[in-house]
C-alpha cells in the first residue's frame, strides 16, 4: 500500500517593517518640476520650429531629470544623542 506523505508546515514569512510617511522630499519635488519645466520648454521650442535645443531639453526631462527625482531619497534625519557637557578634569598639581 501506498504510505501517506507527511505534512510539511511552511514558516510563517517575516513580519516586514514598512517606512511610514511621505515618499518623496522636497528635493524629489523641485526636481520634478525642474524636469517637467524642461519637457514644458522642450515643447515650446519644438512648436516655435528650434530643432537643435527642442529634442535636448526634452530628452534632459524625461530620460535624465525626471528619472532622478524618482530614484533620489532624501537622507532622513536621524535624531541626535544628547551631548553631555562635562567640565574637564583637574590635573593634581604638585606642591599647591
Amino acid at each position: 500500500m501506498a504510505q501517506p506523505k507527511p505534512v510539511v508546515k511552511s514558516k510563517p514569512a517575516p513580519k516586514i517593517k514598512a517606512e511610514t510617511g511621505p515618499i518623496f522630499g522636497k528635493r524629489n519635488y523641485i526636481l520634478f518640476a525642474v524636469g517637467i519645466l524642461a519637457i514644458i520648454t522642450g515643447f515650446i521650442f519644438l512648436g516655435t520650429g528650434d530643432t537643435v535645443f527642442a529634442p535636448i531639453l526634452l530628452v534632459l526631462g524625461y530620460c535624465v531629470i525626471i528619472p532622478i527625482a524618482i530614484i533620489i531619497k532624501d537622507k532622513k534625519k536621524e535624531p541626535e544623542a544628547p551631548i553631555s557637557i562635562q567640565p574637564p578634569e583637574r590635573a593634581a598639581t604638585p606642591g599647591l
